[in-house]
């Protein structure tokens, strides 16, 4: 079968992005050319980057919007089909992780303003709220974050046992509670204060220390012990 006019074969081949990250490098592509090599394969009428630069414009040629894309919305676009597009969120999700954990290790938590960065990071692309905790040691040193709930549009609920074994079994001293708000609202409801005090008052019979509770959003954060709420 003959090859069509798009193939990126049949370009030169230092244009071509796998081969073009090989001689130069990943940080001399565009982010199109990054795509395409996730993509592998173009369609009869567009080639793999034809392809990459559709899915930038779905994403408002942003990353942090395209981070925000759903596997069905990515399959959506015309010769991305489900493979395609699970492989994009996984690259995607990885990243998100990466930039996540190089905030976690370099940090000793002695302020909101510490851990906010990496917990917008990684919470701020969820179109639902999530409850995740960080777990500290004596050092006020991070040990473990997770993902301890999940919940809706408007929200969440998150287990006080759950997050006590859980912190029992990481051996920490101390926690720092948080969520997202995904409709860009800092100000926390009248729900999160109740749990936040029942988490509290429950930590206190294991010596754990609730040290915060963040909520964050793509505008920015909300630290309760920055507001005198814990």
């Amino acid at each position: 079968m003959q090859e069509n006019k798009y193939s990126i074969k049949q370009w030169a081949k230092d244009d071509r992005p796998r081969e073009k990250l090989l001689l130069k490098g990943a940080e001399n592509l565009s982010n199109s050319e990054l795509l395409a090599i996730l993509i592998q394969k173009g369609t009869r009428n567009k080639s793999a980057v034809d392809l990459a630069k559709d899915i930038l414009r779905i994403g408002k040629d942003n990353l942090n919007e395209l981070g925000k894309l759903t596997v069905k919305e990515l399959m959506k676009i015309k010769g991305i089909g489900e493979a395609k597009a699970i492989t994009i969120a996984a690259a995607l999700e990885l990243g998100r992780r990466r930039q996540g954990t190089i905030s976690l290790e370099r940090t000793v938590i002695s302020s909101s303003h510490d851990i906010a960065e990496f917990l917008q990071s990684v919470l701020k692309d969820y179109r639902h709220e999530v409850f995740a905790v960080i777990f500290l040691n004596r050092a006020n040193k991070v040990k473990h974050f997770e993902i301890v709930s999940e919940g809706g549009i408007t929200g969440t609920v998150a287990d006080p046992r759950i997050i006590l074994k859980k912190a029992l079994d990481e051996d920490a001293v101390s926690i720092i509670l948080c969520h997202n708000h995904p409709s860009g609202s800092l100000k926390p409801s009248r729900a999160d204060e109740e749990l936040t005090l029942k988490i509290k008052e429950a930590a206190k019979f294991f010596d754990i220390s609730v040290l915060d509770h963040i909520i964050v959003s793509e505008s920015g954060y909300y630290s309760f012990a920055d507001g005198g709420m814990i």
